[in-house]
């Protein structure tokens, strides 16, 4: 039994599924597509910081810096989720375990 205050949101999660009789593959993916999600956001998130950021001229600016610019964000907002993120993916997969639940 969870107590309040003492469960993670990965415990919460595997009760969940336990309850609804997901499998623990399915509850792998629900936690990556969490992930994804709160990554993409992250990275919606730094884009819009970095908006007002200019080349700079010590690596040449121009087109190519801005292009690799994406690819660096993106793989921020990876990070960032990777290492525990903002908390939205714990959110996120728990509002789908939620829905499966309501289906089964």
């Amino acid at each position: 039994m969870l107590t309040p205050g003492t469960a993670t949101a990965t415990d919460i999660a595997a009760a969940t599924a336990a309850r609804v009789g997901t499998s623990p593959a399915n509850l792998a993916k629900t936690r990556a597509a969490a992930e994804q999600f709160e990554s993409a956001f992250v990275t919606q998130m730094l884009s819009h910081m970095f908006d007002g950021v200019g080349n700079d001229p010590n690596f040449g600016g121009g087109k190519g810096e801005e292009v690799f610019k994406s690819f660096l964000l993106d793989e921020y907002g990876k990070s960032v989720s990777k290492a525990g993120g903002l908390g939205i993916a714990d959110a996120v997969q728990k509002e789908m375990l939620r829905m499966q639940e309501q289906r089964a």
